[in-house]
């Protein structure tokens, strides 16, 4: 499950990349700063490609809360999701009847711009993090649908079974998050899709030669370590970790 990302670009090369605008421009200076990890289970903010404004990047809170919910229950239903991943990821396999993702699937999916997302590999019991990022370093978008909660989107990243690469990556659990190719980035904030085609949308298979994964220090998953800092991405090579 994709739990953890990473955005570095500045909101700039974000806006030319997929031909947007920022919506609060009072916001340019706080995500121009770089994400190196940004931790799910914090809940952070970031930048989203509504359905409902596709020309915007918006503000919105990782972490897709029920629709009826107002703000001040948000950190509290957080508290009570955490054991089901805190509505950090949805499976695209429940899309169309879970009682929270069937109401956005139609009309309000998103874009997620990432510069790298972050998977977990397993070896005789321990757990080593995989970075992955598109091999010309630019962003590319993961897959998410959202609701509003007095305005303010609250979103997860789809998930699938993993392909054969992912299958080497994430070889415990074996999914993936769901990464649109970018000849299907203005497909997935269409209007008026029906389910066929959303679901065609969903199987599209990202080019995965244009990826470079490697493995990170561990330290990504020590909460008793700040590691939003640039020296997570660099490469560490462990022994008995190949894929």
């Amino acid at each position: 499950m994709c739990f953890h990302t990473s955005q570095t670009k500045k909101v700039t090369k974000l806006e030319n990349r997929f031909k947007v605008s920022l919506h609060d421009d009072d916001a340019r200076d706080a995500y121009d700063i770089p994400s190196y990890h940004l931790n799910g289970f914090a809940h952070p903010n970031m930048l989203i490609i509504p359905q409902e404004e596709p020309a915007a990047l918006v503000e919105g809170k990782w972490g897709i809360v029920p629709q009826n919910k107002k703000p001040e229950e948000v950190d509290a239903y957080y508290k009570e999701a955490v054991r089901y991943g805190g509505g950090l990821n949805a499976q695209s396999e429940k899309l169309f009847n879970h009682f929270i993702y069937k109401h956005a699937a139609h009309s309000r999916r998103c874009l997620i711009p990432v510069t790298s997302f972050f998977e977990p590999h397993e070896e005789k019991g321990k757990k080593y993090p995989f970075y992955i990022s598109r091999q010309d370093n630019d962003a590319f978008a993961l897959a998410g649908i959202y609701t509003l909660i007095d305005g303010m989107p609250t979103f997860t990243i789809l998930t699938k079974s993993a392909s054969p690469l992912f299958e080497k990556i994430h070889n415990k659990r074996k999914r993936q998050p769901i990464l649109i190719p970018t000849v299907n980035e203005q497909d997935w904030l269409a209007d008026n899709l029906t389910d066929n085609d959303i679901q065609h949308l969903i199987n599209a298979q990202y080019p995965e030669e244009e990826l470079n994964p490697y493995t990170v220090s561990k330290d990504l998953f020590s909460p008793k370590i700040h590691s939003d800092v640039k020296s997570i991405l660099d490469k560490v090579d462990y022994e008995n970790v190949s894929i």
